[in-house]
């Protein structure tokens, strides 16, 4: 198999329009690829945090920065797309991170009128939400997120990119939190 770095490596680097948790600056930059209607994204996710939560008392928080861009796949996954930009529609008012969290804890549960509920219990402005969501404000958007992982080689969710190259282990916590102490090591 031939390494070709393009297909290796992040296409479109961390910016600060991303949804960031941490700092870009940190020594370690997860970005994670996923769809809300994806059972693999959900676990990619909890293996993440789980990951984070385990490394925490070892190193600063400014060490590991995690950020999510959209790959919702609408061929398999029919409510994939409206997820994202209904956790696009609650980014504007503060709330995507808490967003996040429900699409993914309620991913069985994506239809519409499920959307509308999260956005109600995490206490949006429905109206404006509504509004986002009727009038497709986020599709742009999500489409770069798209793009941007195809370019960076990406066919499906998950996937994750850390410090920039692919990541090609095994999805388990051992073997993702040997993978983040490794860059870690590598930035000293």
């Amino acid at each position: 198999m031939v390494d070709d770095r393009e297909h290796h490596s992040l296409f479109v680097p961390p910016l600060i329009q991303d949804h960031i948790q941490g700092v870009l600056s940190a020594s370690v930059v997860l970005i994670m690829y996923g769809d809300y209607e994806c059972f693999q994204s959900a676990n990619a996710y909890r293996l993440i945090k789980a990951a984070q939560q385990q490394l925490s008392p070892s190193f600063a928080e400014n060490d590991v920065c995690f950020i999510f861009r959209h790959f919702p796949q609408k061929q398999i996954h029919p409510h994939a797309q409206r997820a994202a930009e209904a956790a696009e529609a609650a980014a504007m008012q503060g709330q995507f991170w808490q967003m996040h969290e429900m699409l993914f804890i309620y991913q069985q549960a994506l239809e519409n009128g499920y959307l509308v509920e999260y956005a109600n219990h995490l206490g949006l402005d429905i109206p404006r939400f509504l509004q986002d969501l009727s009038k497709g404000v986020y599709v742009d958007h999500i489409i770069a997120d798209i793009q941007g992982g195809y370019r960076s080689g990406v066919e499906a969710a998950p996937a994750l990119f850390v410090n920039e190259i692919r990541y090609r282990e095994r999805w388990t916590i051992e073997q993702l939190i040997v993978t983040i102490m490794a860059a870690i090591n590598e930035r000293f």
